[in-house]
């Protein structure tokens, strides 16, 4: 290489980290679509493998059908049907493809039961049990959620042929409900046990399910507050979630919670994640093996969330929590309103409002184009210095 390319490039590099773009941009946007008759989509969880599930919505009904998405964003996305009725909703997939989550089975009144889902979209679903919600599925084809009706449930380990053997997982002492929300592929499960359920608060409190099924369940604790829910669990046992702080504005709105990692072994050591500046609640929706955490954070105006956001949060609770929509390109018009799943690739899907304003289903992939540029910038500079 002649002086002067080795004086151009150098140049370059000098002109590059001397003077950054106003905006870095981190992370490529999808938008993962809906299907022909729906017009919003919710992206819920993500294998390790890219395939994504959630659900897609009527505008001005309550119908809804698991839909499992096509992730390059070219729309051939699968309707993955009901047990009979109108309306599913697909809510975890594993690495292996299996997908769950609930469906109308078309009785009266109407009924959700927890379901395998055929990903063919052939209509070949399996019903797991009478009433309730398939919350997660691991690699090992192990189904846990929750059987009955959301205001008088309990926890379960579903039996995945369908046959019927579920196991109840119980609950905590003092509560007589509860819900299992996520199981890691270890066979430990998470979620929570209440009381009481209302649209802003509620006697709720984060369990770690034995997962030998005897009822040796662990309470989770809280922030200070009162309660708290489990929301997902990575193979290391890490737990995330939600709890209520102290003091807290409003002990009885769950509004104020804020996103956690929980410590199973001593409640006191509990890890706020907190929020986002300006923002007043937040919750961790999931943790992938690497430790990193993605969530939502929200304002409470008069009582009740409104402006959400998508968080990356730092998991060390130092506070240093990311808006999502800080590390997409700004001209693209997304709105990245909730970060639902993280997979170990550090692949995000979630739910926001597109360039059109509709309601749409999110993939985000990390941006490696200034990694790149900075790695191959190394490594020629090494190779002329010899």
């Amino acid at each position: 290489m002649t002086n002067k390319s080795v004086f151009t490039f150098l140049v370059l590099i000098i002109l590059l980290t001397t003077n950054p773009a106003p905006a870095v941009i981190r992370y490529n946007v999808v938008d993962l679509g809906t299907l022909a008759g729906y017009e919003y989509s919710r992206a819920w969880s993500i294998n390790n493998n890219g395939q994504i599930v959630g659900w897609v919505e009527e505008r001005d009904s309550y119908t809804q059908r698991a839909i499992l998405f096509d992730a390059t964003g070219g729309g051939n996305n699968i309707d993955m049907g009901t047990l009979g009725g109108e309306s599913s909703a697909a809510l975890s997939i594993n690495d292996s493809g299996q997908i769950v989550g609930s469906a109308d089975n078309d009785a009266s009144p109407l009924i959700f039961c927890p379901t395998i889902f055929d990903t063919s979209g052939g209509g070949n679903n399996i019903e797991l049990g009478d009433n309730g919600v398939a919350d997660s599925i691991n690699n090992n084809c192990q189904i846990v959620g929750y059987a009955g009706s959301l205001e008088n449930c309990r926890a379960v380990l579903f039996d995945p042929t369908g046959q019927g053997n579920n196991t109840d997982l119980g609950t905590l002492n003092g509560y007589l409900y509860s819900v299992a929300y996520g199981i890691n592929n270890n066979g430990y499960i998470i979620g929570y046990a209440f009381n009481t359920l209302s649209s802003i608060g509620g006697d709720y409190r984060a369990v770690l399910f034995d997962p030998t099924c005897q009822g040796n369940n662990i309470d989770l604790g809280t922030l200070g507050g009162e309660s708290s829910a489990a929301v997902s669990i990575n193979d290391n046992g890490q737990i995330v979630g939600r709890a209520s702080i102290s003091p807290s504005p409003d002990p009885d709105n769950r509004w104020f919670d804020h996103a956690v990692m929980f410590d199973p072994d001593d409640a006191e050591n509990n890890i706020d994640l907190g929020t986002l500046d300006g923002f007043n609640g937040s919750v961790a929706a999931s943790i992938n093996n690497k430790g990193q955490i993605v969530g939502q954070a929200w304002e409470v105006q008069y009582g009740f969330a409104d402006n959400f956001r998508a968080v990356l949060f730092d998991p060390t609770g130092g506070g240093n929590n990311i808006d999502l929509n800080d590390l997409i390109d700004p001209d693209i018009g997304w709105k990245l309103s909730a970060a639902f799943c993280i997979n170990d690739n550090g692949w995000i899907v979630g739910s926001g409002t597109n360039p059109d304003g509709n309601y749409r289903a999110f993939l985000l992939t990390p941006e490696p184009a200034t990694i790149l540029l900075f790695t191959l910038g190394a490594v020629f500079l090494r190779k002329i210095s010899r």
